[in-house]
């Protein structure tokens, strides 16, 4: 019965993440709630999700997705080079290749000062929010959000900077449990750009 439901949950959770982009804490709630689950049912952990969101969309999405998560990239790649001194580091479902249209874009910044990135966006005459968003572990992050638009899809992208310490830099870039980079440097997604997989940060 618990694996039944957990694969229940990850199904409908997948679901919600890659036809509304929510974040995976926020779409396990939401599938809980319809699912009208108890508190204290098994929920999947975000690697069983993970498996479940790439099923769905190689069965519902494999003719769209690859283009989709292309231009959220070269989208990303535009933004981290206008801030480079920030040491922008892509993560989330567009790093780790699950992003679709409906994705935002998640781009960590390790600043000495965090002031100083918002002086940035306002010398680029860039309109921000100031506030906070989920990481992709349901922890609050400082964030500053921008509505960008895309030629390539036609529409307009929420673009997430998280801003962080720049000593958290240090441990930022450990492998995660799947043994993959959990986020990317400018100079690694231009080379992943390149390549011809969707997949992304597996160390050298």
């Amino acid at each position: 019965m618990r694996n039944d439901t957990t694969a229940e949950m990850a199904a409908v959770a997948a679901r919600l993440v890659v036809d509304e982009g929510l974040e995976y804490a926020a779409a396990k709630r939401r599938a809980a709630r319809q699912l009208g689950l108890p508190g204290r049912a098994p929920w999947p952990d975000n690697d069983v999700l993970e498996a479940a969101v790439r099923e769905h969309i190689a069965i519902f999405c494999a003719d769209t997705q690859s283009d989709e998560l292309r231009a959220l990239r070269e989208l990303a790649l535009v933004w981290m080079e206008r801030l480079a001194a920030f040491r922008p580091h892509l993560c989330g479902a567009v790093w780790h290749g699950t992003a679709t249209r409906h994705s935002d874009i998640y781009i960590q910044m390790y600043c000495d000062d965090p002031k100083a990135a918002e002086w940035a966006l306002i010398d680029l005459r860039v309109e921000y929010h100031p506030g906070s968003t989920s990481d992709a572990m349901g922890d609050p992050v400082e964030a500053l959000t921008l509505r960008v638009r895309s030629p390539a899809l036609d529409q307009w992208v929420l673009i997430h900077l998280l801003v962080l310490d720049h000593d958290a830099l240090r441990g930022a870039l450990k492998p995660d449990a799947q043994g993959r980079r959990p986020r990317g440097a400018a100079e690694d997604l231009r080379r992943l750009l390149q390549g011809a997989s969707g997949d992304a940060g597996v160390p050298a």
